[in-house]
């Protein structure tokens, strides 16, 4: 069981999560569009900085959820009004919390139609995501999940793409089907504990048996919210026909709450299944980074090679996840925050080009950065944070992952070197293309350059590529305890029961 320490009376967690229901609230009464946009810009940087002092406040020293809140909810059934934060889930709601002002500036001119309706989906997006985070109940967690569902998939729906509603419900029938047996999984966890309670769920001592089913339910639902292979078809589609903040969304923060879910439940509630079934996802995981790294190769559309990177890269988390090792965890973790940096500063810059040239197509693009030196300056360092070049963020993350991967298993390492060297390929590729490839595409000449306002949302990414990636330390102490007893919790699964 985890321990807990109360940090002052301000309820600073839920003021985080119900803050942008109140803020949608307001949206709906504002009438000009011009309102709106600068309603959910000011709001969103202001909780931005207010979630700041959460990492400032935080003690490192220790594994225990802090900033609790506890209030009786169902009391009949023993579900409770519970959150919290350790040092895994502070790093991932402080990466919500910064990727909604850039998702705002990013629909700027993107969205011109229904902008009311697609700012409050907006803000609603940002209270249920920061809720999976926070939520140290088994029921509120499950709420928080599902919650970001409709609004998700209402953004996709009405501002995607001409196959959005295709791609609408893919993601939600995917996503939906996975979340029944998650909902099984907690229901029996229930029926075992007698309570909901996360924490109190955690290093019970389970029967092998029972843990084997419920780590198939959990694993499950967190494979296709990676998405893993072969739960991934539903990415690709969904990332090309979102609108530049859905898809901004899906790779930062959407994914992450799979990695998140393997870390909160699977391993320190079923460590001897996790000892059993460590193989099979290593090796799949594995197979992501190959597969998502030459199908990323193989893509003439800027989105979609994007989406497909992100199926190896997130393949480097679950196989980080799945060392059980200090390296591979911290890495994982590491790498979900650099994912989420990278990737969605890739997704709005592919945003501004299609704002510009009406079309994703590489060929399209050739040759841009003679007019857009500004921009093009932004692309490469996000390009080549992306192949985990060493200096940005990604390199320490890829680094601490195969260090763990090469703890656990050199052959396993060694054979996802081959996507490793793939994501090299179609990085400097798309680089080469639309920085030098051709300067002969028509109209050209008059693109402009990034203005004020898309440079406010590229700097704050650029600054965290080379932050992360020459200091990272700021970012992996707040881990190193959490992580530390997670390992102890899934650890007992590699020791023989007596």
């Amino acid at each position: 069981m985890t321990a807990e320490t109360h940090t002052g009376a301000i309820p600073v967690l839920s003021i985080l999560i119900f803050a942008p229901l109140a803020a949608a609230a307001i949206a709906v009464a504002l009438r000009s569009d011009r309102a709106l946009r600068w309603w959910a810009l000011l709001f969103t940087l202001a909780n931005a900085a207010f979630s700041l002092p959460l990492y400032s406040r935080f003690d490192v020293s220790t594994a225990a959820f802090q900033f609790v809140e506890r209030h009786p909810w169902i009391p009949a059934l023993k579900i409770e009004y519970s959150l919290g934060v350790d040092g895994i889930s502070l790093l991932l709601v402080l990466l919500t919390t910064l990727v909604m002002p850039i998702c705002v500036l990013a629909s700027w001119r993107y969205i011109k139609t229904r902008v009311k309706e697609f700012m409050v989906c907006l803000l609603i997006m940002e209270s249920a995501m920061i809720g999976v985070f926070c939520a140290l109940d088994a029921i509120l967690f499950f709420v928080f999940w599902e919650s970001m569902l409709i609004p998700m998939s209402v953004m996709i729906g009405v501002w995607g793409g001409p196959r959005k509603i295709y791609a609408a419900i893919k993601f939600f029938v995917y996503t939906m089907s996975g979340s029944i047996f998650l909902l099984v999984a907690l229901i029996a966890l229930r029926l075992q504990t007698g309570s909901f309670d996360i924490p109190g769920m955690m290093g019970r001592g389970y029967p092998v048996g029972f843990q084997c089913w419920i780590f198939l339910a959990m694993a499950i639902s967190f494979a296709i919210k990676v998405p893993m292979v072969p739960f991934h078809t539903w990415l690709p589609a969904a990332h090309v026909e979102a609108p530049t903040a859905g898809s901004v969304l899906l790779a930062s923060i959407l994914l992450k709450m799979g990695g998140y879910g393997f870390l909160r439940f699977c391993l320190p509630m079923a460590p001897n299944a996790t000892a059993i079934f460590m193989p099979w996802v290593a090796g799949i995981s594995v197979a992501a980074i190959v597969y998502g790294g030459f199908a990323a190769l193989a893509q003439s559309d800027l989105k979609k090679l994007v989406a497909y990177s992100s199926v190896g890269h997130m393949g480097f988390v679950t196989l980080g996840i799945f060392t059980l090792t200090r390296s591979g965890i911290e890495g994982a973790m590491l790498q979900m925050i650099n994912h989420g940096v990278t990737t969605g500063a890739l997704f709005v810059a592919v945003g501004m080009l299609y704002e510009r040239l009406h079309t994703r197509e590489l060929g399209a693009a050739a040759g841009i950065g003679k007019h857009m030196p500004a921009f093009i300056t932004c692309f490469g360092v996000f390009a080549l944070s992306s192949l985990a070049f060493p200096g940005t963020n990604s390199f320490i993350g890829e680094f601490l992952v195969l260090k763990g991967s090469f703890e656990y298993s050199r052959w396993l390492t060694l054979l996802a070197v081959p996507g490793v060297v793939a994501s090299a390929a179609y990085n400097l590729r798309m680089l080469q293309r639309v920085a030098w490839g051709g300067t002969s595409n028509p109209g050209h000449d008059g693109l402009r350059d990034i203005d004020l306002r898309e440079v406010c949302a590229l700097a704050p990414l650029v600054i965290f590529v080379f932050w992360i990636g020459l200091n990272p330390e700021p970012f992996m102490r707040v881990l190193h305890a959490s992580v530390d007893q997670l390992i102890q919790q899934a650890g007992q699964g590699l020791v023989p029961r007596p």
